[in-house]
């Protein structure tokens, strides 16, 4: 694998590095493709690569990921629990408990009552005359009503509790104006007041990526962009240069917040408001949502495009064992159809289609290969098979690594991808997208825009209507009924070459090269983004030049306006607003 004349072959020793790169990842690293494709093809490109993730169960670790080095870090989180989480709902329940005491009090009731049961049935092994049992029921008569009364009390505190927290999350009056106050107030600085919890990555991260002194810092997605802008920060304030490069997988004010709070999404959209102006570098997924980001951020050009694209086996050999074929683990033989789903399991995923079509597809299988097989989501639609009767042909499966997807996938007969109309859906080709393809599987796709338009252009599936069951299983039967006619668009030369990671490879490898000869430049020394932001001699400074540009019309264009002839134009920063 080639990159650039430095660039040495995967596999064969790099010599010197040609620069320090730490990429960062708000997450356990081992599900994230492509994050794991780009720290190692980087490091084996002749890049020294550290990749810093979270640790999933709090404990430091640390393993080689080719020539790249992984460290995850504890990432406490006690600014995600702000004490207006802990208050009661007072003007909604005036009766609800106190957080976190409701599930104790209940079950509390519940218990008195079971033991009042149990009581009952011991004195029932007394005398059995009418008497004796007049007696026994007059004896427990007051404590088993004060004991329903009691459980009916907690019962309705418990629920003015959860309406309460179920209000506040999707957005009381009061808690939509205090979002609005904050936003009005603090601009792009209000997710500290809305959302602080962002800064419990900051104080677990930072002091990691400032001791490892990089080059380059590659941020991945939305959280971890305040971090390396406050690292290239730091870094300028010590007389280093660090250069930035913002990756954005989403976009993200279309994304279905990851809580149920009506301040996360504004804090975070804020939050990227205020530090993607720091990136030297922007790289996103598509070339749809590359023009979205531009126009949102003001960026002086489209971010470079780095699809979610597969190693091909012949630089990344796959390795052979271990785990059971597709089909093996379906429990099915090779003539059996078999429609194959990859990638995370949520209802706008629209995995319910894929069940509900099960009863309209005589024979037809269904396999969900899902990062957590157990969770709650994947036990409902099992539930909702086994009431349709079609409980044996789902089969719940979980990931393989990363190199063994292509070749797991391509024992299936279809692959489907049934998204619901979500911004972010409508804009990506995922990375289920190009692994179907290298498995040359016809796909079935809903009609979100740029992955209905790619497969209709391509000719490798059939379309059908988001959440049209019937659509879908109509969608199903064309594919199976003719394979042949959609796996053979997949010969044609270079359509397959275009999606692979290696192509994507080389485009990151240009930019960590250009910025690193951008490193190398002479510099003027600027004033931390902090320090100029409040310096009260940098806020004079403004005002006086924009005193001085009302009256002289070259001084609204600046200095280098001013000094260089007609005609001539600067490059602007890729990410300047």
């Amino acid at each position: 694998m080639e990159f650039d004349s430095r660039t040495p072959h995967a596999g064969q020793p790099t010599g010197r590095r040609r620069g320090r790169v730490v990429m960062l990842v708000c997450n356990g690293v081992r599900g994230d493709s492509r994050v794991q494709k780009a720290a190692r093809s980087a490091a084996e490109a002749g890049w020294d690569v550290t990749l810093l993730g979270r640790s999933p169960d709090g404990r430091p670790a640390s393993w080689r990921l080719g020539e790249a080095r992984v460290r995850l870090l504890p990432v406490p989180t006690p600014l995600a629990h702000p004490p207006r989480a802990s208050r009661r709902p007072l003007l909604t329940g005036p009766l609800a408990y106190r957080p976190g005491t409701a599930g104790y009090r209940v079950q509390r009731a519940k218990a008195r009552r079971d033991e009042l049961r149990t009581r009952r049935a011991a004195l029932a092994l007394g005398p059995a005359t009418p008497l004796a049992r007049g007696r026994r029921t007059a004896r427990l008569a007051l404590p088993r009503l004060a004991a329903r009364l009691a459980q009916h009390w907690a019962g309705l505190r418990k629920r003015q509790l959860e309406r309460g927290q179920a209000r506040r999350g999707t957005g009381t009056l009061a808690e939509r104006a205090a979002v609005a106050l904050w936003q009005r107030t603090l601009k792009e600085r209000c997710w500290r007041r809305l959302w602080p919890s962002l800064y419990d990555f900051e104080l677990a991260y930072g002091r990691a990526v400032d001791e490892l002194r990089p080059e380059i810092v590659h941020a991945h997605d939305f959280r971890m962009l305040g971090v390396g802008a406050r690292a290239k920060i730091r870094a300028a304030a010590r007389g280093e240069t660090v250069k930035l490069i913002w990756d954005a997988h989403e976009f993200l004010p279309g994304v279905r917040p990851w809580t149920d709070d009506v301040r996360w999404l504004p804090a975070h959209v804020a939050h990227e408001r205020e530090y993607a102006p720091h990136a030297d570098a922007a790289v996103t997924v598509s070339a749809t949502l590359a023009g979205l980001l531009r126009r949102t951020h003001h960026l002086a050009e489209d971010p470079h495009v780095v699809l979610n694209a597969p190693e091909t086996p012949a630089t990344r050999p796959v390795r052979t064992g271990g785990v059971p074929g597709l089909r093996a683990q379906c429990g099915i033989g090779p003539d059996t159809p078999l429609v194959v789903y990859s990638g995370a399991a949520a209802p706008q995923r629209g995995l319910d289609t894929m069940v509900d079509a099960l009863p309209g597809l005589p024979g037809v299988h269904t396999a969900l290969i899902v990062p957590k097989p157990a969770a709650g989501y994947l036990g409902q639609l099992r539930a909702r098979a086994a009431r349709l009767g079609v409980a044996e042909r789902l089969h719940v499966l979980p990931y393989v690594d990363c190199d063994q997807v292509v070749p797991f996938l391509t024992e299936a007969d279809a692959g489907a991808i049934p998204l619901h109309h979500w911004p972010n859906h409508e804009i990506a080709l995922i990375t289920k997208f190009f692994e179907y393809a290298h498995a040359r599987l016809p796909l079935v796709v809903s009609d979100v825009e740029t992955m209905a338009a790619t497969t209709r252009a391509a000719g490798i599936g059939e379309v059908f209507t988001a959440e049209d069951t019937d659509g879908y299983a109509r969608a199903v039967h064309a594919v199976l009924a003719d394979p042949e006619r959609y796996r053979a668009p997949y010969g044609r030369p270079g359509l397959l070459d275009a999606w692979t990671w290696e192509a994507q490879a080389r485009t990151l490898d240009r930019i960590y090269t250009g910025l690193m000869r951008e490193s190398a430049l002479p510099q003027e020394t600027a004033l931390p983004h902090e320090s100029a932001r409040t310096d009260p001699e940098a806020r004079r400074g403004r005002a006086r030049r924009g005193r001085e540009a009302r009256r002289d019309p070259a001084a609204r264009r600046g200095p280098a306006a001013r000094s260089e002839p007609a005609g001539t134009e600067r490059a602007p920063s890729p990410t300047q607003r």
